[in-house]
C-alpha cells in the first residue's frame, strides 16, 4: 500500500504571520489543498495521511469535506520538530508491514504527477527514495565562524533536495529506532536519518523539478503564483474542444472583438451560445435587471448554464483631467459595475452546474498608464475581483479566471490607437481559443496570459 504523508505541522514562523504558510491562498486554493490534490488524483496512491499542528485539526477536516477527498484516511497531530511529525506517521502505520510511506512537505504545492509516478516506481526496486535537482550554483563550504571558504565541493556531485521522500516502512522505522538512541541525534529530513544510521541502505535519487519549490519566505508566494500560471497553460493544452458540444454558454459583449470570436469558436464545436450586448439586443450590463433577464431567458430555454463570459469593456484614451463626467461614469459602470452585475446574477446558475466564469483584464493592470488611468485601474480591479471570488466560490465548485491578452486587434483598440502593424497584435481568435481552453479546464483564481507567438 502506498501512503502519502502530508507534513503540515509547521506554524510559519519564518513568514512572520499568524497563519501557517500551508494555509496561504494561491491560485484559488490553500497551499495544502494543492499539495493534497496532487496525491488524491494520482492513481498510484492508495491512502493519504495529513500530519498537522493540533490547533488546525478542525481546519483540515473542513478542507476534506469541501474538497471531497476520498483518500485522506488519517489526520494526525504533529510534533514540535519535523522528525516528530514523521515519527507520528511511522507509528500510525507500524502494524501494516507492506506499507510504503511517501513523505511530502505540504508547502510544496507544485509537485508533479511525473515525480510521484517516478517515486512509486523506484520503490519497487529500492527501499529509500529522495527527490533532488542538480545544483546550478557553486556551493562553498566555510569555516565554523563563517568567515572563510574551507572547501568548494564538485558541483557535478551536488543536488538540492526536495520532497517527496519515500521508504519501505521497515526501513524508515529501523533508521529512526537507531537514530533516537543517539544522544546527539539531529534530523532535518528523513533521508538524512537513513543515510546516517543505515549507511548500508542506498538512497535512490529521483530527478525533481525546478518548479517543485518550497514556500519558505513571503517572496515565494509571488513565485508560486507565477508558476501556477505557467502550469495553467499546460493544463489548457490538454483540453478537448469537442467537449463543448451541447454545453450552454452566455457571452456578454459578444457582438464584436474578443467576445464575438469566443461566440464563433464555441459554436463551431457545438456549444449553445447566447450573446448579449447593447448593440445586439439592447442588453446593458450596467443595469443589473437586464443582466438578470438575459440569464433567466437562457435558463428557461436550456435548463442550465455552463459558462458565462464577460468581454464587455470600454476604453477612452485621453488624460484623466480632460475626461467628461459622463465618460468617467461610463468606464466605471461598464468595466467594473457591469462585471459585478454579471458575477452576482450568474452565481445561482453556475453553482448548479459547477460552471465556469471568465473575465478579461489587460496588461496595464500591473501598472497604471498615462492616458487611460481609469481603464488600467478597472482592469486591476478585475484581477482582484477574480482572485477573491475564486476563494469564496471554491466550495461551490465554480471556477473563475481572468484572461490577460497582449495587445489584440479589436474595434476598441483600433478606435483608440489607430492602424498598427499586424505582427504586433494578437488575433482575437487566438485569445478566444485560449479563453475556451480556460473554460474547459478546472483551474480557478488565475490570470491567464495570452501572448503573441507563445
Amino acid at each position: 500500500m502506498n501512503v502519502a504523508v502530508i507534513l503540515a505541522g509547521g506554524v510559519g514562523s519564518r513568514l512572520g504571520n499568524e497563519t501557517p504558510k500551508q494555509f496561504f491562498k494561491v491560485a484559488g486554493k490553500t497551499i495544502i489543498e494543492h499539495s493534497i490534490d496532487a496525491f488524491e488524483h494520482h492513481a498510484g496512491i492508495d491512502e493519504i495521511a495529513v500530519v498537522v499542528h493540533p490547533l488546525f485539526l478542525l481546519k483540515i477536516e473542513e478542507l476534506i469535506l469541501a474538497n471531497n477527498w476520498l483518500k485522506v484516511k488519517k489526520i494526525l497531530k504533529g510534533g514540535s520538530e519535523r522528525y516528530d511529525s514523521s515519527l507520528v506517521a511511522i507509528k500510525a502505520y507500524a502494524s501494516q508491514k507492506d506499507t510504503r510511506l511517501i513523505f511530502h512537505d505540504a508547502v510544496r504545492p507544485l509537485v508533479s504527477q511525473r515525480i510521484i509516478t517516478d517515486v512509486i516506481a523506484a520503490l519497487n526496486t529500492h527501499k529509500a527514495i529522495d527527490v533532488a535537482v542538480p545544483a546550478t550554483d557553486t556551493i562553498v563550504e566555510v569555516n565554523e565562524q563563517g568567515e572563510y571558504i574551507s572547501s568548494i565541493p564538485n558541483r557535478k556531485l551536488l543536488r538540492r533536495g526536495q520532497t517527496p521522500q519515500a521508504f519501505h516502512i521497515e526501513t524508515i522505522t529501523k533508521a529512526y529506532e537507531i537514530g533516537l538512541k543517539d544522544p546527539n541525534f539531529i534530523s532535518t529530513d528523513d533521508c538524512g536519518v537513513v543515510v546516517r544510521y543505515l549507511p548500508q541502505e542506498k538512497v535512490y535519487v529521483v530527478l525533481g523539478e525546478e518548479s517543485n519549490i518550497k514556500l519558505t519566505y513571503k517572496e515565494d508566494v509571488y513565485i508560486l503564483d507565477k508558476l501556477f500560471q505557467l502550469r495553467s497553460t499546460e493544463l489548457q493544452n490538454q483540453c478537448d474542444f469537442n467537449t463543448l458540444n451541447n454545453k450552454v454558454m452566455v457571452v456578454f459583449g459578444g457582438s464584436s472583438g474578443i467576445g464575438e470570436s469566443v461566440v464563433n469558436e464555441a459554436k463551431q464545436y457545438g456549444a449553445k451560445v447566447y450573446s448579449f450586448s447593447r448593440s445586439e439586443n439592447n442588453t446593458d450590463i450596467t443595469i443589473r435587471q437586464q443582466v438578470s433577464k438575459a440569464l433567466k431567458s437562457v435558463f428557461e430555454k436550456e435548463g442550465r448554464i455552463d459558462f458565462v463570459v464577460n468581454s464587455a469593456a470600454v476604453l477612452y484614451k485621453q488624460t484623466f483631467n480632460s475626461m467628461s463626467a459622463v465618460d468617467i461614469e461610463n468606464i466605471i459602470a461598464i468595466n467594473y459595475t457591469g462585471m459585478v452585475n454579471v458575477a452576482i446574477e450568474s452565481y445561482p446558475y453556475l453553482s448548479k452546474t459547477q460552471g465556469h466564469m471568465l473575465f478579461y483584464t489587460s496588461s496595464s493592470y500591473t501598472r497604471g498608464r498615462a492616458f487611460y488611468a481609469l481603464y488600467s485601474s478597472t482592469k486591476a480591479a478585475v484581477v482582484n475581483f477574480v482572485q477573491a471570488l475564486a476563494q469564496e466560490w471554491e466550495g461551490e465548485g465554480i471556477c473563475i479566471n481572468a484572461i490577460n491578452p497582449e495587445r489584440t486587434k479589436t474595434p476598441m483598440r483600433t478606435h483608440n490607437f489607430g492602424i498598427e502593424p499586424e505582427h504586433t497584435l494578437l488575433d482575437a481568435k487566438t485569445v478566444a481559443r485560449d479563453s475556451i481552453k480556460t473554460l474547459l479546464s478546472n483551474i480557478t483564481g488565475q490570470v491567464i496570459d495570452v501572448k503573441i507567438n507563445k
